[in-house]
């Protein structure tokens, strides 16, 4: 465990947030599993089911995320993601799109990943929604590694996967008691290669497909 006194780095606030975020998966019986290799640094960009998935990813790795910023108003998500050095998006905002951009372009530059969810919000997992393409900008222009991340949840009784996504208009709390439920909840997160991207309109095209098809393969019986 990190100890909390006096200015963090950047890089310690990513090991930080991996440690709470292990504890508190085994605190609430959410086992998971890592497939592929996690990067160590770059642009990860991944499908977005559920605040749940925040936590597997920090558990599989330490990192960085492009948040709402609405997240940062939340009980324990909102205080966890702003000790963790998230930035966050205003996205009524191009103002605030364009300091978000230039955050993303230092953070790439630690040896810590940044995470983004181009979908823009969470669904029921049906299907991967189209990636917007602005935010791919820091990391193409850059040449940074992009690496795909697909995350998947399932139960041992064949639940279906949308009955543990967060999506449309339920209520956080009220999910999180749902979820906390589910006997034998697991989740899965698998990453692709890492590459490199001319574009980002090609980037987000080329990566949405990479993860529909892994997520797609991960729902399989």
């Amino acid at each position: 465990m990190l100890r909390l006194r006096g200015p963090l780095t950047m890089e310690q606030r990513a090991l930080w947030m991996q440690w709470a975020c292990r504890r508190a998966l085994k605190a609430a019986g959410v086992r998971y599993r890592v497939e592929g290799v996690p990067p160590t640094h770059g642009l990860v960009v991944c499908n977005h089911l559920s605040y749940l998935d925040i936590l597997i990813l920090s558990a599989a790795m330490p990192c960085f995320f492009v948040s709402k910023i609405e997240i940062g108003g939340w009980p324990f998500f909102g205080s966890a993601a702003r000790m963790s050095g998230a930035i966050f998006l205003d996205r009524a905002s191009r103002v605030s799109a364009v300091s978000v951009a230039e955050q993303m372009s230092e953070r790439l530059k630690l040896p810590i990943p940044l995470v983004l969810f181009p979908e823009g919000t969470s669904t029921d997992g049906s299907q991967v929604l189209r990636f917007h393409s602005g935010l791919f900008n820091p990391a193409t222009s850059a040449g940074v590694p992009i690496t795909t991340a697909a995350v998947g949840y399932a139960t041992c009784d064949g639940m279906p996967e949308r009955e543990l996504c967060w999506y449309g208009d339920a209520l956080l709390v009220t999910h999180l008691i749902k979820v906390l439920g589910v006997a034998d909840f697991s989740a899965r997160v698998r990453f692709g290669p890492p590459r490199v991207c001319a574009g980002r309109r090609a980037a987000a095209d080329q990566t949405h497909d990479e993860i529909a098809a892994m997520h797609a393969e991960m729902r399989l019986p």
